[in-house]
Order: structure tokens, then C-alpha cells, then sequence
């Protein structure tokens, strides 16, 4: 389980991840979550909503379908798939609960992947498809009350380095 801000470089250390590790492991974001959804659920105060400054509210018809796509990937996970999730815990520790409460007994490695607000605007910017501010806003409350097994920090790591930091561990 992969958490952090916006830009940060999960998705990167998520694809280094996949062709470092032994078997195969399916990767999953929040990002697959909320493309999957209507765009009324992508444009309303009951689903999810994206401010021009770069924040992010969710509502009730948003829960219930991460709740739904939580328990899907679970699934999978008992089924015997090996799983990366790239997630971005924007509700701290109530988020890893929601996760944890989910995945019951199963393995799982906990890892932050940190960022400085500065670096991940950047990136951001040059990405082109983020509203501009989420980076920023991101790249510290998502770690705030949230509890690690391992940290990385992709400011001045390349994602690969990052991924073999993870991939030691996980083998």
C-alpha cells in the first residue's frame, strides 16, 4: 500500500515496483476508482469534487463506491493476486482504517511515499492534467496520523531507487 500526495511519484515507483518483483502484482490507484466513475459522481457534493484551488471534498455516493472497489480489490488479494495499491490517504488515519478494516488479516506493507509541496507542484505543473494546488495541498496531511512500515522520499530519489528500497523488503 503505497500513500501520498498528489504527484509525489507513486505511479512510478507503482510500474519499477511490477518489473522488479518476482511474481506478477496487479496495480490499482484511487485514480482507477474515480476515472471508473460517471462524471456525475465526478462533479457533484454527493460523489467527488475537485476545487479550483486544488481541493478535494467527498460525499456520500464517493463512499459507497470506494467502499464497494475497497472490498473488490480485497477480494482479489483473497483470491491469492498479489496487489500494489497507490492511494492518497486524504482523510489521514481514517483512510489506512478504512483499508485496514477491510483487509483483515492479510499481509500488507505499509509504505509513505513522501514528497516536498514544492518538487510535487512542480511536477504538477508539468504533468498538465492536476488541478494546480493538489500537490501542494497534499504532500504533507496525507502522512499526518497515518502509521508506516516504510518511508520513501522521491524529492531526490528516482522512482527506481525507491522501488528496490520497497522491493527488498517485500521479498
Amino acid at each position: 500500500m503505497l500513500n501520498g500526495g498528489s504527484s509525489s511519484g507513486k505511479s512510478g515507483i507503482v510500474r519499477c515496483l511490477q518489473a522488479l518483483l518476482r511474481d506478477s502484482w496487479l496495480a490499482f490507484g484511487v485514480d482507477t476508482l474515480i476515472q471508473a466513475m460517471p462524471v456525475s459522481a465526478r462533479t457533484s457534493a454527493a460523489g467527488i469534487e475537485f476545487a479550483p484551488d486544488g481541493a478535494i471534498s467527498v460525499g456520500p455516493e464517493y463512499r459507497m463506491l470506494e467502499a464497494a472497489w475497497i472490498e473488490g480489490i480485497v477480494q482479489m488479494a483473497r483470491a491469492g493476486a498479489r496487489i500494489i495499491i497507490d492511494e492518497v490517504f486524504l482523510g489521514g488515519p481514517a483512510s489506512q482504517q478504512r483499508w485496514k478494516n477491510a483487509l483483515g488479516p492479510l499481509e500488507v506493507l505499509w509504505v509513505g511515499v513522501r514528497c516536498e509541496g514544492a518538487v510535487a507542484a512542480g511536477r504538477e505543473m508539468a504533468r498538465g492534467d492536476r488541478v494546480a494546488g493538489m500537490a501542494a495541498s497534499q504532500a504533507e496531511v496525507v502522512h499526518q496520523g497515518v502509521v508506516y512500515d516504510l518511508e520513501v522520499d522521491t524529492t531526490h530519489t528516482e522512482a527506481l531507487d525507491c522501488a528496490r528500497t520497497i522491493a527488498a523488503r517485500v521479498q
